[in-house]
């Protein structure tokens, strides 16, 4: 597996050197408005945890961290009043699954209709 990566975008962010426009934060995630938004909202949550992966995160986050991570991941959505209607979820995963920043984290995206999520030509 590779080496967490202590300069990528959400570590800095974490660290307060890039600015963001936080929505949630607790001891364990932060949650934030994505810069370049595919949605009318579009929030990526992240452990405040060194995680790569979802794979990463859950075979090495604790009890209080995945409880904590996933309990907010809703929490958010009905904060965004998106609960109603519906929204989508993401974690892209490695190369393949399109993972852009070395750093688990969800994107909650929804306020329209989103469509299927794959699309075969």
């Amino acid at each position: 597996m590779t080496t967490y990566d202590d300069n990528n975008i959400f570590a800095r962010i974490l660290r307060g050197e890039i600015p963001h426009e936080s929505i949630y934060e607790n001891d364990y995630v932060l949650a934030f408005k994505d810069i370049a938004p595919l949605a009318p909202v579009h929030i990526l949550v992240i452990p405040k945890g060194k995680y790569i992966s979802v794979v990463d995160f859950g075979m090495k986050a604790s009890t209080e961290e995945s409880i904590a991570f996933w309990r907010a991941v809703p929490e958010i959505a009905a904060a965004q009043n998106l609960g109603e209607d519906g929204f989508r979820i993401i974690a892209n995963t490695g190369f393949h699954g399109g993972q852009e920043v070395p750093h688990f984290h969800v994107h909650i995206l929804g306020g329209e209709c989103l469509g299927s999520i794959l699309h075969r030509d």
